[in-house]
């Protein structure tokens, strides 16, 4: 996700979302497990409005019809999130993508905000989530909190090249045609995950409830060989899918757990033992270079509709490589929107991009809140869709944020330090140190190519991008200093 640079192949971050909104700064300080929670008792999953664009008349007389589409003003269900999508995802979209949006109740209306039209936050190419056939090309989405109409405008990038006319020359303007498909994807993501508190408490009360049941008391005069002892009222069985997201994090955190608590340098020695015992170097056994791990909110705990995603996990051999990227949604949010906010980009990713899940293994708030992303378990080398070209043996977290011209927060700064002392010391790397990685096929590296990579790296170093903005891959040399003081090196 990302736009372009000055070089022609250069594409910039906003590989979850493109927002520019401006509000009151917020404390950077971590937030109390029930502020990211979903709401108790919500049931409402979200929905996704799909509205094609059709041609706009343009004031510019050098741009064909077809080259300025969009949406006129209009009421419509409300929504959180937006982007723009077309057919093929091989298509590059060079142009300019705008929208404007009215808050839900009001006739107040926004400026016109750009989203990012380079989306390259992705599966590699040939991999079984690319070419699933379902995939399309997108623009990052865009957050704009709680909206009820909408007005959007795509117009395609003018390219004044000089024509030689035998004495001179003059410059004639030339655009590439928009992508075919153009469709604005509005989302609401919802209040919480399926799954209710309900639901929940019930699980947690089950072993009392199974006693209670197992030794029903008769009626006066009731024959006890013919009493009903089924129950009833028994709660609704929990979701399959949740289940199984759940049961990837054993060892760490109780089933249905919202968060995986933190630990201290001993007790995360002790599970580095536990969870990969036959898999550990000499090295590893004498001295476990692991930094404590850090609080970690749950799939459950930021309320991910655990349905929309493809039911199985897709796993590589370790983590060698962390990429940190920025969500370029803006820096305008609160952290306890936050949940909210990750559900509206994991639907976007899902239903409207086509991918199998949401693309980062990991986000992490200004407020230094850790959530995980990708389903299959935080402990786990699990397979994201996040640096085209090498997603495997990796890890990719995004800072929710735009960190082009604004510092990220120490609190962010300082998670995604402690999260990659803690996911990198399971599997032995050297947060200072480099590593090789295969590229997948991408624009700076060809397909085959062994590169040398920090084993903390910026989502630029593996592709041509302004990912993850400058201020923020500027941090990147004293997050691996403190990453690797947090293991001990």
């Amino acid at each position: 996700m990302r736009g372009l640079l000055a070089s022609s192949v250069g594409v910039t971050c906003a590989a979850a979302l493109a927002l520019s909104l401006t509000s009151p700064a917020v404390a950077a300080r971590p937030v109390s497990p029930a502020a990211v929670r979903p709401a108790s008792g919500a049931e409402a999953p979200g929905s996704t409005q799909s509205l094609p664009l059709a041609p706009l008349a343009s004031r510019d007389v050098t741009l064909a019809p077809a080259d300025e589409q969009g949406l006129p003003r209009r009421d419509v269900q409300p929504f959180s999130l937006a982007g723009v999508i077309w057919d093929d995802p091989d298509t590059e979209l060079h142009g300019r993508v705008q929208i404007r949006t009215r808050a839900a109740g009001t006739d107040t209306w926004s400026g016109w905000q750009d989203l990012e039209a380079h989306n390259d936050d992705t599966a590699d190419p040939g991999a079984a989530e690319r070419i699933s056939g379902r995939v399309h090309g997108a623009t990052a989405p865009l957050w704009v909190g709680d909206s009820d109409g909408v007005e959007v405008r795509v117009r395609a990038e003018a390219d004044r090249s000089a024509e030689d006319m035998g004495r001179g020359s003059r410059t004639v303007p030339t655009t590439a045609p928009l992508p075919k498909g153009l469709r604005l994807e509005l989302v609401d993501p919802g209040e919480s995950a399926p799954a209710s508190a309900r639901q929940e408490a019930a699980a947690a009360d089950a072993p009392h409830r199974a006693v209670a049941r197992s030794a029903p008391t008769p009626e006066p005069g009731e024959d006890p060989a013919t009493m009903d002892t089924s129950a009833p009222n028994a709660e609704p069985p929990e979701d399959p899918a949740a289940m199984d997201a759940s049961a990837a994090n054993t060892g760490l955190a109780a089933p249905g757990a919202t968060e995986i608590p933190e630990l201290n340098r001993q007790q995360t020695e002790q599970e580095l033992f536990a969870l990969r015992a036959g898999e550990l170097t000499e090295q590893q056994r004498t001295k476990p270079y692991i930094g404590p791990r850090p609080r970690i909110v749950t799939r459950r705990g930021w309320g991910a509709d655990e349905r929309l995603r493809e039911r199985k996990f897709v796993y590589t051999k370790k983590v060698k490589a962390a990429f940190v990227h920025h969500t370029a949604s803006g820096n305008g949010y609160r952290c306890t929107q936050v949940p909210s906010l990750i559900r509206g980009i994991y639907r976007y990713h899902v239903k409207s991009m086509g991918w199998r899940d949401i693309g980062y293994n990991f986000l992490v708030d200004k407020c230094g809140n850790i959530y995980e992303g990708r389903a299959g378990g935080v402990a786990k080398a699990v397979l994201g869709a996040h640096t085209l070209g090498f997603n495997t043996n990796s890890m990719g977290i995004a800072v929710v944020g735009s960190y082009g011209s604004k510092k990220p927060s120490a609190a962010a700064t300082n998670a995604v330090a402690r999260l990659t002392a803690w996911k990198l010391g399971l599997y032995g790397g050297n947060p200072k140190g480099r590593t090789y990685l295969k590229s997948g096929g991408g624009n700076r590296y060809p397909k085959g190519k062994k590169v040398r990579l920090n084993v903390i790296s910026g989502h630029r170093d593996g592709f041509a991008t302004e990912c993850p903005g400058r201020k923020l891959y500027r941090k990147l040399g004293s997050t691996r200093t403190t990453a690797a003081r947090l293991q001990g090196r």
